[in-house]
């Protein structure tokens, strides 16, 4: 398994907001995927120079929280790896999967929470 991507994913109900703040501080919009999972959130994805995050604005969350989003190249591969050392699905065993990409939150036994994705290339 190789990492092809490390940063912080924060998941919350005020997306524009939260996005606002992050261009104040020099950040750009990369792209945004729109309508993931059942719960329809909307990603950002967002840079400044090597420096990446994620601000992820789903409905219904009541409190903003923080992630790290650990990219890999093989979806499986990293998901028993995280498995081995006492990781959980916080969704049941079934990632989220769209034309581009597919991921689960995980949690550690201590509770902090790595959202595992795989960028899939279409070849």
């Amino acid at each position: 398994m190789k990492i092809t991507g490390f940063n912080p994913l924060i998941t919350t109900e005020n997306l524009e907001e939260t996005v606002a703040l992050f261009e104040a501080l020099g950040f750009e919009r990369r792209h945004t995927k729109q309508d993931l999972g059942e719960s329809h959130s909307t990603l950002v994805r967002m840079g400044k120079d090597d420096f990446r995050i994620d601000i992820s604005g789903t409905p219904g969350v009541t409190q903003a929280r923080t992630y790290i989003r650990m990219n890999v190249d093989n979806f499986q591969e990293g998901y028993d790896f995280l498995v081995s050392k006492g990781f959980k699905s916080k969704w049941g065993n079934a990632p989220t999967e769209d034309a581009s990409s597919m991921g689960v939150p995980m949690e550690s036994p201590s509770g902090f929470t790595i959202a595992l994705a795989e960028h899939l290339k279409n070849d």
